[in-house]
């Protein structure tokens, strides 16, 4: 395959050329052939900083294929702890849901791994960063948002926007002629991107929304053969409990998405509005966090008021949309968080939730400080509710009913007058 040819438009100048770029590294098929790219068309030194947000497959071999690709180093960061906690955790707490089905798990991701990769920049001296994210695509937004929001007097180059690869099997072509390893074929177009949140599978066949998702592209999860149960504790909102074993950030992501996948939980194939007026559409699995919002919802019902459950709802569409357009980083989200902070104080107790081919359900909620009364809300005999100031109440709450009413009446009674 001839060299990648650059978009004069589009590219950097010979004055500007960067001398040392920090590179968003996955391993994958498209930021493999960008290492090449950049030394290539530039000249410069690559530096590789890979994150680890609980992919399904790992990054054991990533820091030798990044070297073999010609960065000069790789960093590998454990950021699982740091993703599930700072960044999931809140999500989950928020309630939100992109467009009421995807968990936004690389739109949380994204944000973290280039606030990492800034750091490494700077640290390391570079002028540039770099990234993946396609022209299409919703990564771009989410990489460079927090590139201006973190260091906005770093360069940044778009390799996907700049050259002329223009499908997977342009980079496959290219990767096989510059003899950098992958492991996507023709075969295979599809992509898979993953952490303990959703694992997503685009690209190639899916993006003709009609056949049916090959087996293939659910990596996780099995059919179910019988039901199960579990019990999640929170407190104040989160996680913390997995049938009564206390368990870190990891661990407990890690049992619930083996639990969900082996039911057949979490998974959904939505059709997306992106960021660029576009239609997106892909295959999510989830299982662990499916589990984990259903019985987040459950206890959020037991232990808070309507009216802040109304707020928090309408409030959860805007954190969603904030996290997926890429401004994790901006005071819109902090405002958001200490909003949510504040609803979770009461989001305390258990919930078990029954599995069974494909669904899940809450068999039983439990809160030490729930809103439930079962004085209050009981229909047998008691003398705590005072039902007799239910004339009262219901009198008051139908008063504007009651009043259009006796309008009415007088607007048809002065017609039928008019009448005689």
């Amino acid at each position: 395959m001839a060299p990648v040819r650059l978009n004069p438009a589009l590219s950097l100048s010979d004055e500007s050329a960067p001398k040392k770029v920090a590179l968003a590294y996955s391993g994958g098929l498209d930021s493999s052939c960008i290492i090449s790219w950049l030394k290539e068309r530039y000249d410069c030194e690559v530096i590789a900083v890979a994150a680890d947000v609980g992919q399904p497959d790992g990054l054991s071999a990533v820091e030798a294929k990044a070297l073999a690709s010609g960065a000069s180093t790789c960093y590998v960061l454990d950021l699982r702890d740091e993703f599930l906690t700072g960044s999931v955790y809140p999500t989950v707490r928020a309630g939100a849901a992109f467009e009421r089905t995807y968990l936004l798990g690389a739109a949380m991701a994204r944000p973290l791994i280039a606030k990492h990769q800034v750091e490494i920049a700077l640290r390391e001296g570079c002028d540039a960063l770099a990234h993946g994210g396609a022209g299409a695509g919703n990564d771009q937004d989410r990489f460079e948002l927090t590139y201006q929001a973190l260091a906005p007097m770093l360069r940044v180059i778009a390799p996907a926007r700049m050259w002329d690869i223009r499908s997977r099997e342009d980079a496959i072509a290219y990767a096989e002629a510059h003899g950098i390893p992958v492991t996507a074929t023709t075969a295979r177009m599809y992509s898979i991107d993953g952490n303990p949140w959703p694992r997503r599978h685009d690209g190639g066949p899916r993006e003709d929304r009609w056949p049916e998702p090959p087996a293939a592209a659910h990596g996780l999860m099995v059919a179910p053969e019988q039901a199960a149960q579990v019990t999640m504790t929170f407190e104040r909102g989160t996680p913390v409990m997995i049938d009564g074993q206390r368990l870190d950030a990891v661990d407990l992501a890690g049992v619930l998405n083996e639990l969900g996948a082996a039911h057949g939980v979490g998974r959904v194939d939505p059709w997306q509005n992106g960021l660029v007026a576009t239609k997106r559409g892909g295959v999510y699995e989830s299982p662990g966090g499916a589990l984990l919002a259903t019985a987040h919802r459950e206890l959020e019902l037991r232990t808070l008021d309507n009216a802040t459950m109304r707020l928090k709802d309408l409030l959860a569409h805007v954190y969603a949309d904030v996290v997926y357009n890429g401004h994790w980083y901006s005071p819109l989200r902090e405002a958001l968080d200490a909003f949510v902070t504040k609803t979770q104080e009461p989001v305390t107790g258990e919930v078990r939730l029954k599995l069974d081919q494909g669904t899940r359900h809450a068999v039983g909620r439990r809160s030490p400080i729930g809103r439930y009364d079962e004085d209050l809300a009981t229909f047998g005999a008691d003398d705590v509710s005072q039902r007799a100031g239910a004339d009262g109440f219901i009198r008051l709450f139908g008063l504007g009913q009651n009043v259009a009413a006796r309008r009415d009446r007088r607007l048809l009674e002065q017609d039928m007058e008019m009448l005689r």
